[in-house]
């Protein structure tokens, strides 16, 4: 007995070691990987802390994406070759995750996704021009490291013009008919008195820390860039696009019509789901859910006892003023109070919040008119910014107020302010799932925490919970429209009247919305196949645990690990079962 004790001892020890040797070789390429990420990307190692990097902007060129993956291939390679049974859980879901992200960059470059650098609602010059959003100005190098950026904005431009001219000789453009305001959009970043631009706002007020004499200097050089470099590159842009792209850009609108369209839409599929469904599985699910979502629509008006029909509810909806704030001020409050009230309810939900705060302000007024209803803009953990909850204030009789509990809870909290502030705070894990962001699991949390929100009190108003089941009528919709355009044929006329039948979105809203799922082919299907797949979970939790399940450290362990694959998510939400049974 005592032999085969020490055998097992020895054998335990064996494994343990080699499990130990394993894991270690997985950090080390894992390293590999950041080291070299960063090394090519000086932004992505200037967000990530490394202030050697903070005046450099990133090469767009063709040659820079053919060199990513060279050096991505054999690190792909070596992680190929690690022994996933050997590694504890969480080193295996980080070598699923880098493998799966090394993948998607390849294949992005090997489609040559960098040739279509635009979408309907933003662009590299919009980003160029709002650089200065996502750096610190605490010191008077901090000023000296922007002047360079702006220098730079010239051989980007021209970098980005370059590729897109390729774009064109093959095909691979946006359609003509979601970038006719172009001309208009660039306009908005070229001004002829540079103190307006917003390339010089870091230097309008001089901070204590910098005398006169230097900040009158930086003042000075950031207007002759401006003036000299910056502007021109902008007005160079505006030529190419109104006397090039958008007259060459073609007149299609599914992926299917790019150069191995199919091929690169299943891609985007993966990608955005990280789920194995064919377009046309996709599209089913997507009318199954309209058809569930209608039926709760159809009561709501039921118990209002309108008298009229569900188009005529819709009409009703978009054009009494009831709806509809008057100023920007007053929407920004009403999603400031609705913020507010639900950080009170957080303790109910969670057993963990982030210390991140996050504030709500406007959409920048240079990309509002085309741009969505709302979105989160994260902060690094360390920054002096905290994350933000942006509202669009352009247009507000197109911006109803029955939608906002469900835009707040989506975009601040508990959604993505919540989410990613708290995966920022997993130190545990390597850096680069600590930055991660899965679409189908950001995008599914903040879907399902919309309607997360009747849970503790919210949607009292009836036509409130309407405009939440409008939104989730929205998300169902985009799995019809976004794989009948890109895999179906479908027009965007079709998907545009196919949008404003089903759910009470502005048709202000529901263009602009088309226009971006035509633009970003896939990426929309990620929000109610993620949020399907954790209400899923949650279901069969309940289910099994009974009265031990609690709400609060069910949504802990949905969000412990991170972004995941939806796969992984299983697992972990498996593993809460068998950790709670009573």
């Amino acid at each position: 007995m005592k032999k085969i004790s020490l055998i097992i001892i020895l054998l335990g020890i064996s494994l343990y070691a080699e499990a130990n040797r394993e894991s270690k070789k997985l950090h080390k390429i894992l390293d590999e990987v950041i080291a070299v990420q960063t090394e090519l990307n000086p932004q992505l190692a200037f967000w990530q802390g490394d202030q050697s990097k903070a005046g450099e902007l990133n090469d767009v060129s063709a040659e820079f994406y053919t060199k990513q993956n060279d050096r991505l291939k054999p690190l792909l390679d070596k992680l190929n070759k690690i022994k996933s049974k050997k590694l504890d859980f969480q080193d295996q879901v980080s070598l699923q995750m880098q493998q799966a992200f090394l993948q998607e960059t390849i294949a992005d470059n090997n489609f040559k996704e960098y040739q279509m650098p635009i979408t309907a609602e933003g662009s590299f010059h919009v980003n160029l021009a709002t650089m200065h959003r996502y750096a610190s100005f605490n010191t008077l190098d901090d000023y000296k490291n922007h002047l360079n950026r702006m220098q730079q904005v010239p051989r980007v431009m021209q970098q980005h013009i370059e590729n897109m001219q390729a774009g064109l000789a093959r095909g691979f453009t946006q359609p003509q008919v979601i970038i006719q305001h172009y001309p208009k959009f660039i306009d908005t970043y070229i001004k002829a008195e540079p103190t307006e631009s917003d390339f010089y706002q870091p230097f309008l007020k001089k901070p204590k820390y910098v005398n006169e004499t230097d900040f009158s200097k930086l003042q000075q050089q950031a207007k002759t860039i401006i003036t000299d470099s910056i502007n021109p590159s902008y007005q160079a842009f505006k030529s190419f696009m109104v006397k090039q792209y958008i007259p060459g850009a073609r007149t299609t609108i599914g992926a299917h019509s790019f150069p191995a369209g199919e091929a690169y839409y299943q891609q985007q599929i993966k990608e955005y789901t990280t789920l194995d469904l064919s377009a046309e599985e996709i599209h089913q699910i997507g009318w199954n859910e309209v058809k569930r979502i209608r039926a709760e629509m159809e009561q709501i008006i039921s118990e209002l006892e309108f008298a009229g029909s569900f188009a005529e509810f819709l009409h009703f909806l978009r054009t009494d003023p009831q709806f509809y704030a008057t100023t920007a001020d007053e929407l920004l409050k009403e999603a400031r109070d609705i913020s507010k009230r639900m950080d009170g309810k957080l303790p109910q939900l969670f057993t963990k919040l982030p210390r991140q705060p996050y504030a709500v302000n406007p959409v920048p007024a240079g990309i509002a008119p085309n741009y969505t209803t709302g979105r989160y803009v994260p902060a690094p953990l360390d920054s002096t910014r905290p994350g933000q909850y942006w509202v669009n204030t352009h247009a507000l009789e197109k911006r109803p107020l029955y939608n906002l509990e469900a835009l707040t809870f989506h975009e601040a909290v508990p959604g993505h302010h919540l989410q990613s502030a708290l995966t920022k705070e997993l130190s545990d894990l390597p850096k680069f799932r600590q930055n991660a962001y899965i679409s189908a699991f950001g995008e599914g949390w903040g879907l399902y925490v919309e309607k997360l929100g009747k849970e503790v009190g919210f949607y009292q108003d009836p036509y409130s919970d309407f405009g939440r089941l409008t939104y989730e009528m929205w998300r169902a919709m985009r799995l019809v429209v976004d794989t009948g355009i890109h895999a179906m044929g479908m027009s965007r006329d079709e998907a545009i009247k196919l949008m404003e039948e089903n759910t009470a979105l502005s048709k202000h809203n529901v263009r602009t919305e088309i226009d971006r799922y035509i633009a970003w082919p896939a990426q929309a299907l990620s929000y109610k196949l993620g949020e399907i797949k954790i209400w899923q979970l949650r279901r069969q939790a309940e289910k099994e645990l009974g009265e031990a399940f609690d709400i609060r450290t069910f949504h802990d362990a949905v969000l412990s690990s991170g972004s995941v694959p939806l796969n992984v998510l299983e697992q972990i939400v498996e593993q809460y079962i068998e950790d709670n049974k009573p």
